[in-house]
């Protein structure tokens, strides 16, 4: 399974965690707006900004609210997929190493595939807090099992899991879905929409399938037989 590269170093938002629309309690007055000189022929622009600054894939709603707030003026879903699609044909040229792509029902600018060597060698340079071999095991088990529970998990594995699955809830990589109907109603996991843009997926069907996964020397977990 190859990566796609999100190399951003900073964002202007955060998204709230319920994935809902971002907060912008800091630029709630709209006044705040008028000091940048905002221009409507820029709009395109603009969006390019939003796309650029959001640390995951942002939704064409999540740019509709930005937009409406800032210009006091209505934007329907076909204009803003239409400067979408302006923006991703400017960035699918050549000269330009990123482009836009659609990852969990929004858009995020990540690196073209042909960077994604070199790319390796910075993410590997920089990556201090690797997720242990136990981690990503229990990550794939959950991925294709999915919802599944602790126990199951556990049965799978053959080892507890307490302390790989707290760490994949901390890093969002997981996240919990609800509560089985079994004896004690335990906890439901699934993967999470940061999962999704990392390995830069739109759904989990598109995930290779278990055969392929565990025939690829960079596979998640051992190899099954």
């Amino acid at each position: 399974m190859k990566m796609r590269y999100n190399l951003k170093t900073f964002s202007i938002f955060r998204t709230l965690p319920t994935f809902g629309l971002p907060d912008f309690s800091l630029l709630s007055d709209l006044r705040t707006f008028q000091t940048f000189g905002l221009e409507m022929d820029n709009i395109e622009q603009y969006i390019e900004a939003l796309i650029f600054a959001s640390e995951q894939s942002i939704r064409s709603e999540e740019i509709i609210y930005c937009l409406q707030s800032a210009f006091s003026q209505d934007f329907s879903e076909d204009e803003i997929s239409g400067y979408i699609q302006n923006i991703t044909n400017k960035y699918h040229d050549q000269q330009f190493a990123i482009e836009v792509v659609k990852v969990s029902n929004g858009y995020q600018f990540l690196t073209k595939k042909n960077y994604h060597q070199v790319i390796s060698l910075l993410q590997a340079q920089r990556s201090k807090k690797k997720l242990s071999q136990a981690a990503l095991e229990t990550l794939a088990i959950i991925a294709y099992k999915q919802p599944v529970t602790k126990p199951d998990i556990e049965q799978i594995r053959g080892v507890n899991c307490d302390y790989s699955i707290q760490k994949l809830l901390e890093k969002e990589l997981i996240a919990i879905i609800g509560k089985s109907e079994a004896l004690g109603k335990p906890i439901l996991y699934g993967t999470s929409i940061l999962f999704m843009d990392y390995f830069g997926i739109n759904n989990i069907n598109e995930l290779p399938q278990m055969k392929d996964f565990t025939n690829n020397t960079a596979s998640i977990g051992e190899e099954s037989e």
